[in-house]
């Protein structure tokens, strides 16, 4: 969703380009897919991967957390949006280990 130079992609979830889960079981693969997903949204609505200012990691099972990082920082080293990680009790598919979510600010409006 696109406001004037903001950008917000909600909940994010695993999703293959099959329709099914991806990486079942693999937080790592499923954080990598998640934020895969989001940057096609952000670039969809203008913006890009430097736009983005913050960044949800919501996952099922906190102790994971590591994992999620890993993917997180691979794609965000250089740029290092704010990040909060929190876990849920779970999601619409319980496949599903990860969600995510971003914000960004984009120039102009």
């Amino acid at each position: 969703m696109r406001a004037g130079n903001m950008i917000a992609v909600a909940g994010t979830a695993p999703i293959a380009e099959d329709a099914m889960t991806a990486c079942p079981g693999d937080v790592y693969g499923q954080t990598k897919r998640c934020l895969e997903i989001s940057l096609k949204a952000i670039a969809e609505a203008g913006g890009d991967a430097a736009s983005v200012i913050r960044t949800r990691i919501m996952l099922t099972d906190i102790a994971a957390w590591k994992e999620a990082a890993r993917a997180h920082g691979e794609l965000f080293k250089d740029i290092r949006p704010a990040c909060t990680f929190v876990e849920v009790k779970g999601f619409i598919d319980p496949e599903w280990l990860v969600e995510t979510e971003m914000d960004c600010v984009v120039e102009g409006d």
